[in-house]
């Protein structure tokens, strides 16, 4: 099981601030040690991790059973076409990450909902960010 993911190095002044991370993530999931990276290759494209995979031997690639991976899809593309018995999957963080953004906007749409309502009902709101409920009344 491998995982990939870019890092950005803020502190670079010149050329590509990014790189492409690879780690094995098996330790994790068969519960028999830590992660360990693999390789950091410079850039962040469908390319680099298709030509990063395309250098590992053919042995080495038919064991991997799993990449995981943010929603981008340069890095899907390259698992599919270089590994295409491999399972690609989105990481717990981004998974959350989206789950609690997809929560942010439906809270989003309610309040703006709530808002609209009280003021068709003439209950003046108070301030964005504050409670606006029928039994507040100024």
């Amino acid at each position: 099981m491998i995982g990939v993911d870019e890092h950005c190095w803020r502190h670079t002044r010149a050329g590509d601030k990014y790189v492409t991370v690879i780690i094995d993530l098996t330790g994790i999931r068969d519960g028999t040690g830590p992660a360990r990276l693999l390789d950091m290759v410079e850039g962040r494209s469908k390319t680099v991790f298709k030509t990063w995979l395309a250098g590992r031997d053919d042995p080495w690639r038919t064991r991997v059973e799993v990449v995981a991976m943010d929603g981008f899809t340069g890095f899907k593309t390259a698992a599919s076409e270089e590994l295409p018995n491999a399972a690609c999957v989105m990481d717990p963080f981004h998974v959350v990450r989206l789950a609690g953004e997809g929560l942010e906007k439906c809270r989003q749409r309610v309040q703006q909902a709530t808002w609209a309502t009280a003021a068709d009902e003439g209950i003046p709101c108070t301030r964005p960010g504050e409670p606006c409920t029928p039994a507040r009344r100024y």
